[in-house]
């Protein structure tokens, strides 16, 4: 896409060579620029335990009740 604007490299220009200067002052005064690690961007979950709960594993979900079953307690409702 063409537009008539200015890109945005050249609306950022006069703040690029303000700090271009800034940066080139501060270095002629003895100033240092020290490069740094990146510190970790996520840290690590902590690991899964190994241990199973007997409790939780005897837990389990109700089987739903089939087609017949639904079928047959309607009859017995509608029975009484």
């Amino acid at each position: 896409m063409i537009s008539n604007h200015l890109s945005l490299v050249e609306q950022q220009r006069q703040h690029t060579e303000s700090i271009s200067a800034r940066t080139a002052q501060y270095l002629a005064s003895g100033g240092q620029i020290a490069k740094l690690q990146n510190p970790p961007r996520n840290p690590l979950p902590p690991p899964r335990s190994q241990a199973i709960d007997p409790e939780t594993v005897l837990k389990r979900k109700p089987k739903t009740l089939s087609q017949a079953d639904r079928k047959a307690l309607r009859l017995m409702a509608d029975s009484l």
